[in-house]
């Protein structure tokens, strides 16, 4: 269509004034934009603003100061918004905003999926969703076509679109908890901070949520997939976040010919050896080590660990996550020369939880003559300024992270740190004052938080005794002055309490 707007004349012999013919010509550039798939878009997409309030993990009893930070969201079925677990964590306030509306609406989460880093928020007036239509979600996007993001990155308040192609699809670490890894895209399309939990469109279909960029890499950002997305949805239908299934296994390749004919294996491409059973999930006793996966479910399993999931070769831990927790899966195994086929139970894990960034939950401390007792956990140790690089720092992230896969039998179901010492008169000629891990008290052994309250308060001789590790440094403090002590410990420092367990 085209206008020539010198014209005098609109339509076949009516006269209307030049101005009038810009006015209408603008009007109707209006509307044909205002029924464009992509005006569609646009009034569905949201600001989320979260007053957010974080406690202060070397410092268990108080909290961080509150911090305001924004993200995007979209509007879905039932009159929910999906966005990122990361942009509505540890709120006090989550206030929502519509395109180009100045009223801010009330929202409240109403499940969050911290693994997977997705929520969904509902409003409390609903006013709110007058004139909006839910986005419709549509299928994996193909690599090398193009997609467009949504959302408000930081730096305005007006809403932003990026146009780029994806590039990569594949199972990535999900920085929101930093401990786990699920299938996701890449793209070329702009994602900054303020875009996360913003629609990534393609066809007027969502067929992703921005996430994240990648540290390093250049107009690279990445999306949470719709396989993700569906599996989300598809678990909270029942009102309860159950999470993703992990099997705890490590995957070893079969490329070698001499290997898989000692195996009895067939010369055929398919089949990875169970390495390593992890002491992380229960797999009732059902996979074995030295057992070859064949299939998981729908689908081969290479020799190289991995499947083809439309289209694309991604690792095989994205077959199991696409069951439900509850699911029996079944799976094909080599074993003894043989193909056999099992049921393998679909169960959620969480035991490794301190190992990355935990939300809703407050963290655990034990206050004793001015010693500060926390789990060791990746929170502390962002908290303390640790950087888990540092080799003067390696114990205590061996201890969190490492040990319990490396040695299973010697590793501490939630190793103690000392967080810091709150300076008084009983605790002076401490020469350790925080970030050591505590490895006995009194002679017991600290396997968690509650045998540090055990150890102190059934100890009857005169003085208490701390051993640390890696050096066995030791420190003692006098029990006769320690009721005392206490009270006047807690009291000075605004300490509620000397415990919360």
């Amino acid at each position: 269509m085209s206008w020539n707007t010198d014209l005098d004349r609109f339509g076949d012999g009516v006269h209307v004034p030049a101005v009038r013919v810009h006015q209408l010509l603008g009007l109707a550039l209006l509307t044909l934009a205002a029924a464009s798939p992509a005006a569609e878009t646009e009034l569905s997409v949201v600001q989320v603003i979260n007053f957010g309030q974080q406690p202060a993990w070397d410092a268990p009893w108080r909290f961080e100061t509150v911090q305001r930070g924004s993200g995007s969201g979209f509007v879905i079925k039932g009159k929910r918004i999906m966005t990122n677990a990361h942009v509505v964590s540890w709120a006090r306030q989550i206030i929502v905003r519509r395109y180009q509306d100045p009223r801010p609406y009330l929202a409240e989460v109403e499940f969050i999926a911290h693994d997977c880093d997705l929520a969904v928020l509902r409003i409390k007036d609903e006013r709110f969703f007058e004139e909006i239509e839910p986005l419709e979600f549509g299928g994996l996007p193909k690599v090398r076509s193009t997609v467009v993001t949504y959302g408000y990155p930081a730096g305005g308040e007006e809403i932003s679109y990026t146009r780029g192609v994806v590039s990569r699809i594949e199972r990535q670490p999900y920085s929101h908890t930093g401990i786990r890894h699920f299938l996701a895209c890449q793209t070329d399309a702009a994602i900054n901070p303020g875009n996360s939990g913003g629609p990534v469109v393609q066809e007027d279909r969502v067929v992703g949520v921005a996430f994240q960029g990648m540290q390093g890499l250049e107009n690279a950002g990445f999306f949470i997939p719709p396989p993700i997305i569906q599996h989300f949805l598809k678990d909270i239908e029942d009102g309860r976040y159950d999470g993703f299934p992990r099997v705890g296994i490590q995957l070893a390749g079969t490329q070698s010919p001499a290997y898989r004919s000692w195996l009895k294996l067939p010369d055929n491409g398919t089949g990875a050896r169970v390495d390593r059973l992890l002491p992380i999930c229960n797999k009732s006793g059902v996979l074995l080590e030295e057992d070859v996966l064949l299939r998981i479910g729908d689908y081969p399993v290479a020799s190289d660990a991995t499947i083809l999931f439309e289209g694309n070769r991604v690792s095989a831990g994205v077959a199991f996550q696409l069951a439900q927790v509850g699911d029996t899966l079944p799976i094909q195994v080599w074993r003894d020369g043989k193909e056999i086929s099992l049921q393998l139970p679909m169960e959620a894990c969480e035991v490794d939880r301190a190992a990355g960034f935990q939300y809703d939950v407050l963290p655990r401390y034990f206050v004793h003559g001015g010693l500060v007792f926390t789990p060791l956990s990746l929170d502390f140790l962002r908290a303390a300024g640790i950087d888990a690089a540092d080799p003067g720092q390696g114990e205590l992230i061996y201890e969190l992270r490492m040990r319990p896969t490396d040695d299973p039998r010697n590793a501490r179901p939630e190793p103690v740190v000392l967080a810091t010492v709150l300076p008084h008169e009983i605790n002076a000629n401490w020469s350790v004052r925080g970030r050591a891990m505590v490895d006995r008290i009194n002679g017991v052994r600290i396997e968690k938080l509650e045998d540090v309250v055990r150890a102190f308060e059934q100890n009857r001789s005169d003085f208490d005794v701390v051993e640390f590790v890696p050096h066995h440094a030791v420190e003692t403090l006098p029990r006769a002055k320690l009721a005392g002590a206490n009270t006047e410990i807690l009291s000075n420092y605004g300490i509620p309490s000397d415990r919360r367990l």
